[in-house]
């Protein structure tokens, strides 16, 4: 954390003693600017010499950590400044494989609320006083009004007969993440049009606030004529939970190597299939839904449904399969707007969807932009979606394919049948097993984007640490998803992702982002305001803060970053590398964003990869110049690797994460922690339930 003058540093189990970087002589400073002018020569890359550096507010060095991590930490005040044209002409030179690890419903509070040197909860020592929804009401058992604000999950409590009592907070509850179950939580300042984040614990608990300010009934709207039960006052609780180093390790190792965002936002107020499908698209399906109102009940996507693509009323002969706990009878309509995977076709589009089984329906809405990424979209762009379960995978029998970890409501691709119902592009869905053979067979083309996704279980048969039959059972999965991911299990996926790359040759031209879909409802304290709203009338696009780090040679290190950034953030960046029309310039998404403002009185309905419709990071931001120009070196594959006998041995790093980066969480004051959990709290209140502080709890 940063210190001031008159900070106590008591020695403590969670003090950590930091080092200030040294600054680059003056002689090191002129072999760097005449290094860059000899490196810009040779790459044809003019760099401005009235720019002195790339050092700006977006952008924070983070306190100092380790000895270790302080070899290759970023200095962008002494960075060469790029204008965007030459950083982005050096980008495409130097990276050339981009792996998109999409994991689950985590708030960037929830995982990074006490990262030192990022938007987090606390301020000099304490919570931040104004922050939205910092203190919300909980209704208490006996039907009085509490409060709660946000807490750690520490990895044991002492119960009242003494005892030590582990919690597992690898193993969370789910909370409500339903598209009016988080615009409850966000709690949309109509005057002002900006989230309170003020109803997050009253929504778990199954209510909400009316227009007089009194506590109702989410279904009746009517004041509530039961107390709430210890489980769902526990279930309030958990939405306020957040963890930090000593539960998820791997993760605050990479933000603290690499650049973290503290800005970057979900694109859709809602659960996972509308932020899968924007991960590709930029959107949740507005456009669908100016062209085609009379789809208002299902476009744009506002929950889980299943793609029609590999349902039961697809009709195609060759179609995607479904997983075994989702019915493929009532899936929702087709969609039918542009994806990036549309614009990577290229100029071979024209062949490509003669592959499609249904080009009437699949292909409506897209005609126009079929014949714009023909003439504009300079070259094919590989691509594949890797995730758990899709194919055969190492726990299947040989030669059958279970499908058993398979959640098709988190695979974007497949709800497009111009994707999904077409046999050719259908080669670019693979299982998570495939992408490990790939990458170490080196089978990856020269180029490429590709996404890479978990399921219900992982690959390596690996366990919860709580020993409870139903939490061993329930919390196998590594995709992060609480009530059925681990949060550790779910580290070790990225960790054997990110060093099966680093092991491979395509490290050298790579950028990993880490990423996911969506908060699962949990809180954040960031405000912000919506820049559309659905049918329904509930805020829509533009929501909650999610995690994301990226991971690069060409990278920043120990960076945090803090300009705007969401899904098409990730969109901008690929459209930048690989050349390709914005998806929200093609031509029938630029129509539907101008009908949307005469159907609807809303501008911005389509997808959020231009300015009009949302200024945001390129992710240009998250690398160095110093190591684009080659005036210090990209960082090595081992700085990026978790050590193999770490990834699979729970805990992480013995349960003392913190320790062993050296990092001090910022709700730690002089080794007393500030934001202790509240006495009654349990980490899975349906699945282990009681109270764990009573001294008769069973994990």
């Amino acid at each position: 954390m940063w210190l001031k003058c008159g900070d106590e540093t008591a020695a403590s189990s969670r003090s950590r003693h930091r080092h200030l970087g040294a600054p680059m002589s003056l002689s090191r400073l002129l072999r760097s600017t005449t290094a860059l002018s000899m490196v810009a020569a040779l790459l044809h890359v003019p760099v401005a010499a009235a720019q002195t550096s790339q050092a700006d507010a977006s952008m924070t060095v983070m306190p100092d950590s380790s000895n270790f991590v302080r070899q290759f930490a970023s200095v962008p005040s002494l960075a060469p400044s790029l204008t965007h044209a030459q950083k982005i002409a050096l980008l495409k030179q130097r990276v050339k494989h981009v792996f998109v690890l999409f994991q689950e419903n985590r708030s960037f509070d929830q995982y990074f609320g006490t990262f030192p040197g990022v938007n987090g909860l606390f301020a000099n020592g304490a919570l931040k006083p104004n922050a939205p929804g910092i203190v919300q009401r909980i209704v208490n058992t006996d039907g009085s009004v509490g409060t709660i604000s946000p807490f750690l999950v520490p990895l044991t409590i002492t119960a009242a007969n003494g005892a030590t009592v582990p919690l597992y907070p690898a193993d969370l509850a789910d909370v409500d993440h339903g598209h009016t179950g988080i615009d409850n939580s966000i709690d949309i300042d109509p005057a002002t049009g900006t989230a309170r984040n003020d109803r997050f614990a009253l929504d778990n608990e199954g209510l909400t606030v009316n227009a007089s300010g009194q506590i109702v009934s989410k279904t009746t709207l009517l004041p509530p004529t039961t107390r709430p039960t210890l489980a769902q006052k526990q279930s309030g609780e958990v939405p306020m939970a957040h963890v930090d180093c000593d539960t998820i390790p791997f993760m605050w190792q990479y933000a603290d190597r690499f650049a973290v965002y503290d800005n970057f936002h979900m694109t859709v107020n809602g659960p996972s299939t509308p932020n899968a499908i924007a991960m590709i698209a930029g959107q949740g399906g507005e456009t669908q839904w100016v062209k085609h109102p009379d789809q208002s009940a299902s476009v744009p996507v506002t929950g889980d449904p299943g793609p029609f693509p590999g349902s039961n009323k697809d009709t195609a002969a060759v179609k995607p399969p479904y997983g075994p706990d989702e019915s493929p009878k009532t899936p929702t309509v087709n969609q039918t707007y542009a994806t990036l995977p549309l614009s990577f076709m290229g100029p071979q589009i024209q062949n490509i969807i003669k592959a499609d089984e249904n080009p009437t329906l699949d292909l409506l809405d897209v005609q126009n932009d079929i014949q714009t990424i023909a003439r504009q979209n300079k070259t094919n762009v590989p691509w594949g979606w890797y995730q758990e379960g899709y194919d055969h995978e190492t726990y299947d029998a040989a030669g059958q394919a279970s499908h058993s970890s398979y959640i098709v409501h988190h695979n974007g691709p497949q709800y497009f049948g111009y994707l999904g119902d077409n046999t050719q592009e259908l080669l670019n869905l693979h299982g998570l097993g495939d992408f490990y053979t790939d990458v170490a067979n080196r089978a990856l083309p020269k180029e490429g984007v590709f996404y890479v996704r978990g399921g219900y279980s992982n690959l390596d048969g690996q366990k919860p640490l709580d020993p409870n039959p139903t939490v061993q059972a329930a919390f196998a999965g590594n995709d992060d998803h609480p009530a059925y991911s681990d949060s550790q299990i779910s580290e070790s996926l990225l960790a054997d992702e990110i060093n099966a790359i680093a092991m491979s040759p395509y490290w050298a031209d790579s950028a990993i982002i880490i990423t996911y879909d969506e908060t699962s409802g949990n809180y954040d304290h960031a405000a912000f305001t919506p820049r559309n709203y659905s049918p329904d009338g509930g805020a829509y696009a533009g929501g909650q803060r999610i995690p994301a780090i990226v991971i690069s040679p060409y990278g920043l290190a120990h960076v945090a970053l803090h300009q705007y950034a969401e899904h098409s953030t990730v969109i901008k960046f690929i459209n930048n590398l690989f050349g390709l029309t914005p998806l929200g310039d093609l031509p029938d998404e630029a129509a539907a964003l101008v009908a949307g403002q005469s159907q609807f009185g809303q501008s911005k309905l389509g997808p959020a990869d231009i300015d009009s419709v949302q200024r945001m990071s390129d992710m240009s931001d998250a690398f160095d110049n110093a190591r684009l120009t080659g005036t210090q070196p990209p960082l090595p594959a081992s700085y990026a690797m978790i050590p193999a006998a770490q990834v699979h041995a729970l805990p992480h790093y013995a349960g003392r994460g913190c320790a062993t980066l050296n990092i001090t969480p910022t709700d730690y004051r002089n080794g007393v922690l500030l934001d202790p959990p509240p006495a009654d709290f349990n980490p899975r209140p349906v699945a282990t339930p009681g109270t764990p502080s009573s001294g008769t709890w069973t994990p």
